[in-house]
C-alpha cells in the first residue's frame, strides 16, 4: 500500500564543495509543488539549481532545472517510486562548489540527498477515498449529515438543493458499503445512489 509523509524533512550533503539541500514533504498536486519550488528559489538566491520531483498520480513531474538531462529530477523521482510514496514532493537546492561531478556523480548526489531525507521521514499509509453521490428528500438531509459526522474520515463534499437534496460524500473506501447500507435502511429506500468512484 502506498504511503505519504507526515511532515517535511530535510538533509544536507557536501560533495566536492557543492552543497545539496534535500527536502521531502507531503504535496497533493503540481500547483502546490510549483509554489513550493518558487519559495525555495526566493529563499536561496545564490543556488545554481533547484531540482525537484513530484509523485502525485497523473500530476507527477521530474525537473532537472539546468542540470544535464536525466541527472537530477528523474533519479529523485525513482527514489520516491522505489519507496512506494504518493503525494510527495522531493526538492534539492544545489550550491555550486567549483568542481564538476560528472553525470554519474550528479545522479548519485541527487539520489542521496533525497534518500538521506527519507531516512528521517515518518510515513503515513494512504487511505483510498470513495466518492458517493445520492439524492434524497429534504426530510432525510439531517439523517445524512449525522451519518457523515459519525463515520470516521467521511465528509460532505457538496450539497445542492433542488426538487430534492443532492449530496456528494467522500469517505474511506472500507467504510463505503456499510455507510450505504445504514442509510438505505434508515431512509427506508428513499435515498437514491447516483455514482461511486474511488480515488487516493
Amino acid at each position: 500500500m502506498s504511503s505519504s509523509l507526515a511532515r517535511a524533512v530535510s538533509s544536507e550533503l557536501i560533495i566536492k564543495k557543492s552543497r545539496f539541500l534535500g527536502c521531502v514533504e507531503p504535496m497533493p498536486d503540481r500547483a502546490g509543488a510549483l509554489v513550493r519550488v518558487a519559495e525555495l528559489r526566493a529563499a536561496h538566491p545564490g543556488a545554481v539549481h533547484v531540482c525537484w520531483a513530484l509523485l502525485a498520480g497523473g500530476q507527477s513531474a521530474a525537473v532537472d532545472d539546468g542540470e544535464p538531462s536525466g541527472t537530477a529530477g528523474r533519479p529523485m523521482l525513482e527514489v520516491l517510486r522505489h519507496q512506494d510514496l504518493e503525494g510527495v514532493l522531493a526538492t534539492v537546492v544545489r550550491y555550486w562548489g567549483g568542481v564538476k561531478l560528472g553525470a554519474g556523480g550528479l545522479v548519485r548526489a541527487y539520489t542521496d540527498a533525497v534518500a538521506q531525507a527519507l531516512l528521517q521521514a515518518e510515513k503515513v499509509p494512504l487511505v483510498r477515498l470513495q466518492q458517493l453521490r445520492c439524492t434524497l428528500p429534504y426530510a432525510l438531509e439531517g439523517l445524512l449529515r449525522r451519518e457523515v459526522e459519525q463515520t470516521a474520515g467521511a465528509r460532505l463534499v457538496e450539497v445542492q438543493h433542488g426538487a430534492q437534496v443532492e449530496a456528494s460524500i467522500a469517505l474511506p473506501e472500507p467504510s463505503a458499503a456499510g455507510f450505504v447500507a445504514r442509510l438505505g435502511e434508515a431512509g427506508q429506500g428513499r435515498i437514491g445512489w447516483l455514482s461511486a468512484n474511488a480515488s487516493a
